[in-house]
């Protein structure tokens, strides 16, 4: 190293050694996060090595929850790793979604497997949906999808073909449908729902055709239509009342009465009154059920008291209800229903109201981190968090949460300087 290089390989030295200390890591911590050895960082803190490969410099600020920015002064481009696998895998994931209606001639001989294997291949996927391992599924979905259809269309005419659709169904919604409307891909969404219910309307089975309502009420409301999101869900809703003897259609009933409160407080045109008692009537609606009901996993769905009360963080937040919102928080316990998306949900949503409480900066970006830790994909693909990292930025807070709020940035590829 030439002397310039010397005195900025001592002075990144000691920003990665005081951030270590900072966050109570030994070395051997550091480097086992990182995925590097124990001997290159003792290097590294001690000035004996230059710590300039974009990789390694990604590798320490993702440890230690900075961007590379604060460890080398320097301008760094932002990077989500995450969004890059995931959003390279979702042309093939659209392509399948144009081309596979049902009744279309599928490309390919039908899966030499049993529906047994269909089965455990979709409870995969909604499985990694829960999960919000987004990039996983991503790259998944088009052979299941295309397996499904191929079998789908090889069972015409035998009762194995209803249980199929079934299947076909449930990989649609929540797992296609959920994930590519969480990452912005509302039309293609919109794709999966139209493509589920293709398959749902030969089932002729009312739990389904609400099923398939709840999902599209998802999709208005991303595409920005609250009213027509609340209208379907209103249809799907008085179908179900007809069909509550049905196995799930409890559990189902409740989280469209949640959609529906969701809806609500989106529609900006209502007056706040209005929305704040709607709201209330469906979540105590929802309570209700999820009192009768418990904690169930019915329809690939996460129906409980735990998601109502969940549910009771997110909506006063959306309703602007910030100090409710909080102090519902300490009541809830997202670790009973062990479901990480559902979990980072609620850290997300009460991060959220916390934002927009006066002195709660540094305990709205602890829920932040703690929602990015337990489901990274689904955090750093989330606008409204986004917006609240932004918001947080531009106000006067202590530098150690600056600090966690531009790393946190960073890896959300807002590419926000210091």
């Amino acid at each position: 190293m030439d002397e310039q290089q010397v005195v900025l390989a001592r002075r990144i030295g000691q920003h990665v050694r005081t951030l270590r200390r900072m966050r109570g890591l030994t070395l051997r911590e550091l480097a086992g996060l990182a995925g590097i050895s124990y001997s290159y960082l003792s290097m590294v803190e001690n000035g004996h090595r230059l710590l300039k490969d974009v990789a390694y410099l990604n590798a320490f600020a993702a440890a230690l929850k900075v961007s590379p920015e604060e460890l080398t002064a320097q301008p760094f481009l932002p990077a989500d790793p995450y969004a890059a696998e995931v959003h390279a895998a979702i042309p093939q994931l659209r392509l399948a979604l144009m081309t596979m209606a049902l009744g279309s001639p599928p490309d390919r001989q039908p899966p030499q497997e049993p529906v047994t294997r269909l089965a455990a291949r979709v409870r995969r996927a909604n499985r990694l949906y829960h999960y919000a391992e987004y990039a996983a599924l991503a790259v998944r979905l088009p052979a299941l999808l295309a397996d499904l259809h191929a079998a789908a269309e090889a069972h015409r005419g035998s009762a194995t073909r209803l249980k199929v659709l079934r299947l076909l169904a449930g990989a649609y919604h929540p797992a296609c449908t959920l994930m590519l409307k969480n990452l912005g891909y509302s039309d293609l969404a919109f794709i999966a729902v139209t493509r589920a219910g293709e398959a749902i309307a030969e089932l002729e089975d009312p739990v389904y055709t609400a099923l398939n309502g709840f999902f599209a009420t998802h999709v208005l409301m991303a595409a920005g239509s609250p009213g027509q999101a609340l209208a379907r869900a209103t249809t799907a809703t008085t179908l179900l009342e007809r069909s509550l003897a049905r196995p799930a259609a409890e559990a189902l009933l409740g989280e469209l009465h949640l959609i529906s409160a969701t809806s609500i407080t989106k529609d900006r045109s209502r007056p706040n009154p209005d929305r704040t008692s709607d709201v209330r009537s469906h979540l105590t609606e929802a309570g209700r059920l999820a009192a009768r009901v418990g904690e169930t996993r019915a329809l690939h769905l996460n129906f409980g008291p735990t998601n109502v009360k969940i549910h009771r963080v997110s909506l006063n937040t959306d309703l602007g209800h910030h100090g409710d919102a909080v102090k519902v928080g300490p009541d809830v316990q997202p670790e009973i229903i062990k479901v990480p998306g559902r979990q980072a949900a609620y850290h997300a949503d009460l991060g959220r109201a916390l934002s927009h409480v006066t002195g709660s900066a540094a305990q709205a970006t602890e829920q932040f981190l703690k929602a990015e830790m337990i489901a990274p994909q689904r955090i750093h693909a989330d606008p409204l968090i986004g917006d609240c990292v932004s918001y947080l930025l531009g106000r006067r807070v202590p530098s150690y949460v600056r600090r966690d709020l531009v790393g946190l940035a960073h890896r959300m590829g807002m590419g926000i300087g210091r």
